[in-house]
């Protein structure tokens, strides 16, 4: 393991963490909460996908909080201006739900980013998890393996979209092109729809998208979904190939959505909200429409979210530091 990432700070956090999440203490009695609407700040437009699941989570965490849960939308640098907005929150009723390139990425891919994930935020619960769908627009005339042909033939001439600097969408493609040897330029975008319209219009070449919004367009006759990131066959995109049954070895990624806080929120605070999302992400209807919308629920506590953030950023920080990736 890169001894960097596991400094004494870093074990200090993940040990404060976990004693956060077990700790029969946090408990106590103390003044009711929440006292009023819980803001729960999501970094990407309408009709992505974390503003879907969050959307999904809202209702039935208040129902379980006693008070409103509203989505605030604040879309812009692949999240991070939503994730910094809740590190900074002082107000005790701020919470975020955020993807994976916030928690683990976006301090290593750029060191200017405003806010630490490791000592600004604290770890709620990591809601659901899924592969990538590398998909093709119209602009592609052709299918399957042979996009991967075409795109390394295009090279510069092709363009690839993402929902940011920094998602794992962006670093995902950059591993893919490094492994089967094509060059195509990166488009950022707010969020996975506008990277979906673009594409549609014949403007963006090729995109990693969630498996709910590839399938929906694949489905729809509108994208072309060529293969998977994930080790083996996922049931969120039945019948895809894998990018290794393709050729592109050693390209394994997952996305996920995880609730995290400002690190000044109560431990017993965080533990309540963690205990209604686990309770939650357990009910059929809940589980049934988040695979729908693409993901498989992973409904851990604290505890389970720090661990995968200790061990993605290992893990992310290695690839990064490999193609040379740098954004400050």
């Amino acid at each position: 393991m890169n001894d960097r990432c596991w400094d004494p700070q870093r074990r200090r956090w993940l040990a404060a963490a976990l004693l956060a999440a077990t700790s029969p203490g946090v408990w106590a009695q103390g003044p009711a909460w929440p006292q009023r609407p819980i803001k729960l700040v999501v970094g990407f437009p309408a009709g992505s996908s974390p503003d879907a699941m969050a959307r999904t989570l809202s209702g039935p965490l208040a129902e379980r909080l006693g008070q409103p849960v509203v989505v605030d939308n604040r879309p812009g640098a692949a999240g991070n201006i939503a994730a910094d907005a809740v590190a900074r929150a002082t107000d005790g009723h701020t919470l975020g739900l955020m993807i994976n390139g916030n928690l683990t990425i976006a301090k290593i891919l750029n060191p200017a980013t405003p806010y630490d994930p490791l000592t600004d935020l604290a770890p709620v619960s990591l809601l659901a998890t899924a592969p990538l769908v590398l998909c093709a627009g119209p602009a592609v005339q052709v299918h399957g393996a042979g996009v991967l042909a075409a795109a390394r033939a295009a090279g510069a001439q092709w363009n690839y979209g993402s929902p940011g600097v920094g998602t794992v969408a962006h670093i995902g493609m950059e591993m893919i092109q490094a492994r089967a040897g094509w060059r195509a330029v990166h488009v950022p975008f707010p969020g996975n729809p506008q990277v979906i319209q673009a594409m549609l219009r014949g403007e963006v070449h090729l995109a990693l998208l969630p498996p709910g919004l590839a399938m929906q367009q694949s489905q729809a006759g509108k994208l072309h979904a060529v293969a998977v990131t994930s080790a083996g066959r996922s049931t969120l995109a039945p019948g895809l190939p894998t990018l290794g049954e393709l050729g592109v070895s050693d390209v394994q990624l997952e996305i996920w959505n995880a609730v995290a806080a400002p690190r000044s929120m109560p431990a017993a605070h965080i533990a309540r909200v963690a205990t209604a999302l686990a309770a939650i992400t357990r009910e059929p209807a809940v589980r049934e429409r988040l695979f729908q919308q693409g993901w498989q629920v992973a409904g851990t506590a604290p505890e389970g979210l720090a661990r995968r953030i200790q061990i993605d950023t290992e893990r992310m920080r290695a690839v990064i530091e490999r193609l040379g990736l740098r954004t400050g």
